[in-house]
């Protein structure tokens, strides 16, 4: 009987916490999809607002384009966070274990943070680059019905590889016209140089994001990698909001539990004597930890976020390797994976973000803690 009411009680847990995240995610998903578009979408020279970017939106995909891509993340979001708050908990329990009053140091919040942030990024990582492409593809223009005409043109190789891409036949035999005039020992050198991806377009440039936006046409291009690509900008983010959102949520806690003390008699001999605080006080804290957070973090997120927007076939990933290819940048940029051109374009979106974050982790927290204390009341 114990053990059934223990398997209970994880479950409701469980579907709390996963019902908390669906409906953060669901409320604050048109803020991360704008936050995205003017991410990817500036350049040093013109800076999108939110205004124009519902416009496009609007006129391309409906406003059922806010939502492109949310099952993805609501997906991802669910696997991250539950990788994030458990590895917290683990740690901190080492932290804790042999103390009186159970109590966490700002400091080893900071530490448990960054290590589960680093965890939630191995997770969620695949789920991010889909959502992303589903997101930008939503705001572009596809392609008009007059390439679509030339499709059966395409080597049947070709659109192996890249389903849905219309190439610009033109440019393309003009570049293999060029090309063929060299020896080689192929017999048709003209199919052999139209099977590479990168010559789909004819301009020696990759396709565009919404060309490849499905799972298996990115497995298919660009290999299994690509889903966990720049881990290290995603590894450098998440650690950071990681840290910061459980040192200042910790710290923001103790200081309302101390509050809450004050005029007690007799006076707490520890956190347990002062008793829970009510889940609105602790979502709120949690609201102002994931806003903190969020613009500690903004920078590498916007990095990453326009190194995913960038399709990169993986037969240059391999030359690239082989060529033993240094990153440009100084030597910060090239150990966090931050590319020189965004350097004048970290802190764009910055705004959303943090709004996001900050109303994201409101509902999760809040959402949270109100069902698991309804369930609990029920049963009691």
């Amino acid at each position: 009987m114990d053990q059934l009411s223990k398997n209970q009680i994880f479950a409701t847990h469980g579907i709390a916490a996963a019902g908390s995240v669906i409906l953060g995610t669901a409320v604050t998903y048109p803020l991360d999809t704008i936050k995205v578009l003017i991410q990817v979408g500036s350049n040093s020279g013109k800076q999108l607002t939110t205004a124009q970017v519902l416009k496009r939106i609007q006129s391309l995909s409906g406003n059922a384009g806010l939502y492109s891509g949310i099952g993805w993340l609501a997906s991802g979001r669910i696997l991250g966070l539950g990788a994030r708050f458990g590895i917290y908990e683990i740690l901190t329990a080492f932290y804790k274990d042999g103390r009186e009053d159970n109590y966490v140091y700002t400091s080893e919040a900071l530490m448990a943070g960054m290590a589960a942030g680093a965890a939630e990024t191995l997770v969620s990582s695949p789920f991010e680059l889909i959502k992303l492409r589903a997101q930008v593809t939503s705001a572009s223009q596809m392609p008009s019905s007059t390439l679509a005409i030339e499709k059966g043109a395409v080597a049947p190789l070709i659109g192996r590889v890249l389903q849905g891409c219309f190439p610009d036949m033109r440019a393309l035999n003009h570049s293999v016209d060029i090309l063929s005039t060299l020896t080689t020992k192929y017999t048709n050198m003209m199919g052999a140089l139209q099977e590479y991806p990168w010559m789909m377009t004819g301009s020696g440039r990759p396709p565009s994001v919404s060309n490849v936006r499905r799972p298996s046409d990115i497995i298919s291009l660009e290999g299994w990698g690509a889903l966990w690509r720049d881990l290290r900008l995603g590894i450098v983010r998440d650690s950071i909001f990681g840290g910061i959102f459980f040192s200042s949520w910790q710290f923001l806690h103790q200081t309302m539990l101390d509050w809450k003390a004050v005029g007690m008699d007799p006076p707490p001999r520890s956190d347990e004597e002062i008793g829970p605080l009510s889940p609105l006080a602790v979502s709120l804290a949690a609201g102002f930890s994931g806003s903190v957070a969020a613009a500690a973090s903004h920078g590498f997120d916007t990095a990453r976020s326009r190194s995913q927007c960038i399709v990169q076939p993986k037969y240059l990933s391999m030359e690239r390797r082989l060529l033993k290819w240094t990153r440009p940048g100084n030597r910060f940029e090239r150990v966090t994976g931050i590319h020189p051109a965004d350097r004048n374009l970290l802190f764009r979106g910055i705004w959303l973000r943090m709004a996001r974050c900050g109303i994201g982790s409101f509902f999760i927290v809040g959402g949270y803690f109100l069902t698991v204390n309804h369930v609990v009341s029920s049963l009691n």
